[in-house]
């Protein structure tokens, strides 16, 4: 791919109108114009919605990143190839060699050695996936804390691809250039519910210090594929990641302590939750695509349709994807978890009791895993159907074929659904000692099927706390 940089000097003033203009085209017979390095405040924030999405119109942004320890030593080029993926090689030899892509502000090519100390910057011409248009939900506010109920798919900080479509770039857009919002908690992008915003830093210290101590207690809800157990189940397999380049994780013997209790919530059965692990409130768009409301038995010993179960969650301990992981070796991953109900991925058993991955080596696992989102989609597919595989491929988002005709990158497609929500929520954060307690409503998906009686509401926490044990040395 041919990619032609030209550096020039230009004023904030135009550069910004270009930002704000966002989807205005060059004239067609100048070359693509990049300004290296571009501002790092851009405001006010160029969003705009369609669609029932929130937009961000392609903007000029610099990364800049030290060079990690597992970099040096190597060539600038195989860093980029293995460690980013979200645009071809030839894309990034381009870059490198026009100075798009500079170590310490110089043009270095391609094959330049990193080293120590090396500032590694990258000018793009930036393309933001859309995010839900749901508003961030406002639980409680005061002088010191913004409690808030985040919306699923959102980041809460800016990562990867995300920046101006996170939650704290939101809050500033809503509150002014002066707020600066102290995110206290974490939530990964496709989890819901409460998070503490704090107002200003000696706030953020005190929750945090809070945090740190164990004093604060937390409870998730989630929707997993078929009748979870009766009782507290308590589930204290360690966790390892096994793939730092793409957040994956699972149960292993030589990983880290962790626990979580759970207890159930509520059981639909198929008849009348009539939602299958593919259907997500689809019956009109499973009959588009033909499927059937079989519940024969495939291979793997499982049912089509198991129906779901509501289950609550209370992590003893905060390991990266804890509550999914353990869910998905008790054989009820969370329904439309993209990771870890994916047979694709996992086979037909979805890593059931597989501790010692017996079943599915790590290496079978990382590599289907990073088929995801580019030859494949990154789809809950607990029970693989070619038809309905083929359907879910066409909502899901990928690499459209198009280019942006100011800068030549490859433009993805909007996301489905499965890219912007999963069916786990941070329900309920209190103090142990009982001094506040914020509680949210149920998600929409964890009340009972329209026409079915069901639970509306959670009980106390401490019908959870008695199962916890001891705590764990993190």
């Amino acid at each position: 791919m041919a990619v032609s940089v030209s550096r020039v000097a230009a004023s904030g003033a135009s550069q910004g109108q270009q930002q704000r203009e966002g989807s205005a085209q060059p004239d067609s017979t100048r070359e693509p114009v990049l300004h290296l390095p571009a501002p790092s405040v851009l405001w006010p924030r160029p969003y705009y919605f369609k669609d029932g999405l929130r937009r961000v119109s392609p903007y000029f942004y610099t990364y800049n990143t030290w060079c990690k320890e597992r970099w040096r030593g190597r060539e600038l080029v195989e860093v980029f190839q293995s460690e980013f993926r979200d645009r071809p090689i030839e894309y990034y030899r381009a870059a490198m060699e026009s100075g798009q892509v500079a170590v310490n502000g110089k043009t270095v090519g391609p094959h330049h050695i990193l080293k120590n100390g090396d500032l590694i910057s990258h000018t793009t011409h930036r393309h933001e996936p859309p995010v839900t248009a749901d508003p961030i939900g406002i639980i409680h506010e005061d002088d010191d804390m913004v409690v808030i109920n985040k919306p699923s798919g959102v980041p809460v900080h800016p990562a990867g691809r995300y920046n101006y479509n996170s939650v704290v770039e939101i809050m500033k857009a809503e509150r002014g250039p002066g707020f600066e919002p102290r995110p206290c908690n974490r939530l990964d992008r496709l989890t819901s519910g409460i998070m503490f915003i704090a107002k200003h830093a000696k706030a953020a210290e005190k929750l945090g210090a809070q945090i740190f101590k164990r004093s604060v207690r937390k409870e998730y809800i989630a929707r997993v594929i078929g009748r979870f157990p009766d009782g507290e189940v308590v589930c204290d397999q360690p966790i390892l990641q096994i793939s730092p380049k793409l957040g994956l994780n699972r149960v292993r013997a030589n990983g880290k302590a962790a626990r979580t209790v759970f207890k159930r919530l509520a059981y639909y059965p198929p008849c009348s939750a009539n939602n299958g692990s593919r259907q997500r409130n689809d019956a009109t768009e499973n009959q588009a695509v033909g499927v059937s409301q079989s519940t024969t038995q495939p291979t793997g010993g499982r049912k089509i349709d198991e129906g779901y179960s509501i289950v609550r969650c209370l992590p003893v301990t905060g390991r990266t994807h804890q509550i999914r992981v353990h869910l998905q070796f008790l054989g009820h991953p969370i329904q439309n978890d993209p990771i870890y109900a994916n047979q694709k991925v996992w086979g037909f058993d979805l890593g059931y009791n597989d501790a010692e991955g017996t079943l599915n080596s790590d290496e079978d696992v990382i590599s289907r895993l990073s088929r995801m989102g580019k030859d494949q989609v990154a789809d809950a597919v607990a029970y693989y159907d070619e038809m309905v595989d083929d359907y879910y491929r066409k909502k899901a988002e990928k690499m459209s074929g198009e280019v942006c005709e100011v800068c030549s990158t490859p433009l993805y497609t909007d996301p489905g659904d499965q890219e912007l929500s999963l069916w786990l929520h941070s329900l309920r954060y209190e103090d142990a000692e009982g001094a506040w307690s914020y509680v949210s409503p149920l998600p929409a998906w964890a009340l009972p099927p329209e026409g079915v009686s069901g639970p509306t509401k959670v009980g106390s926490i401490e019908d959870l706390v008695g199962a916890a044990g001891p705590a764990i040395d993190e």
